[in-house]
């Protein structure tokens, strides 16, 4: 494999994890309206996510600094052509974060509640934008002869990219739900009703993700190109999901999280796999020939070679912080308790 391909398929790796993982926090956030109804329970929300959310954010960064320096025409096209998209998903970002850190600053329920709204936002907006910009990216943007996306904010937005939208709003609030069932405990009112909120949500997962393949690879004819077995991303997508609904439906907690993991990596590798084989990592609607392909786009060999060992060193320890991050804070959280022995 040559360090072109390498680097390609380690920028889709660094996505795939961003989603997995800010996916549910983002989920566990979109559900809060809905789920708590109590300050003790919003605070148990908030406990489940509280040490992880801002080490998920790291990957996202990750992802847009590695595909600078080593796609770095891919990356000024995707970031310029869609900057507004990029720029409503950092203010979102930042928003959600000042949320978690003011909210307890004021002994007031009215300012609580503020909080709680902008941290329900800070997630409702990054989610759903994700899905437009994965969409826009295989289904092409006005790329011009000189590499440059041309075009204004309102042709972002299509039906098969507000379909990939809505698709990833309701698989990461569907992941939300089962991350909440393996970090709440199983005797408490929270509890139950988000393992109702799995089962509702998942149901309308389910529906959108179908529409979306279906506009892909039907109406759209965005996969035409994409190997010797089209169908098995997909189907193993709706397969994920449906395994979803049986695990929930036997109480098998780990399970349906797992599933909903695999069904974020499913759709994620998708996107990437139809663009490898396309051999065009940004399509161009004006003229096919003005399409930018994977070659074209990569940094010189020295800079990916430098690149290589800058991640072959870091990579590894920031995957094994968070894993054992996570291991820390494993125990599960409930809503009448005060200070955990082992939680946030």
């Amino acid at each position: 494999m040559d360090l072109v391909t390498l680097w390609f398929w380690l920028i889709a790796f660094t996505f795939t994890l961003y989603f997995f993982l800010e996916g549910f926090d983002f989920g566990v956030d979109i559900l809060r309206p809905t789920l708590a109804r109590t300050e003790p329970e919003e605070r148990a929300l908030t406990g489940t996510i509280g040490p992880f959310w801002d080490g998920n954010e790291v990957w996202v960064i990750a992802a847009a600094g590695l595909m600078f320096s080593t796609f770095p025409v891919w990356y000024g096209a995707v970031f310029s052509g869609m900057y507004p998209l990029f720029v409503l998903i950092l203010l979102a970002l930042l928003l959600r974060g000042v949320a978690f850190e003011y909210r307890n600053q004021v002994d007031s329920k009215r300012w609580r509640d503020l909080w709680d709204w902008m941290s329900f936002a800070g997630s409702v907006i990054p989610s759903f934008l994700w899905g437009v910009i994965m969409a826009k990216i295989i289904e092409g943007l006005p790329v011009g002869r000189e590499g440059r996306v041309q075009g204004g904010f309102a042709e972002m937005f299509t039906p098969f990219s507000i379909v990939g939208g809505l698709s990833t709003l309701l698989l990461f609030t569907l992941h939300g739900a089962n991350f909440l069932l393996l970090r709440l405990h199983k005797d408490t009112v929270l509890y139950n009703r988000a393992r109702t909120a799995a089962l509702r949500w998942g149901a309308l997962a389910t529906v959108a993700i179908v529409g979306f393949v279906v506009m892909g690879y039907v109406t759209e004819d965005l996969f035409e190109d994409f190997g010797i077995l089209p169908w098995v991303f997909p189907v193993g997508a709706f397969l994920t999901l449906a395994s979803i609904w049986l695990a929930l439906s036997r109480r098998r907690d780990t399970l349906a999280f797992t599933m909903s993991g695999l069904t974020v990596l499913f759709a994620t590798v998708t996107v990437f796999i139809a663009l490898f084989t396309r051999g065009e990592v940004l399509p161009s609607t004006i003229d096919p020939d003005f399409g930018l392909t994977l070659e074209e786009t990569a940094s010189q060999n020295y800079t990916l070679v430098l690149m290589t060992w800058v991640g072959g060193i870091f990579l590894p320890l920031i995957i094994g912080y968070q894993i054992w991050n996570y291991y820390v804070f494993r125990e599960r959280v409930r809503p009448d308790e005060g200070a955990l022995t082992h939680g946030y």
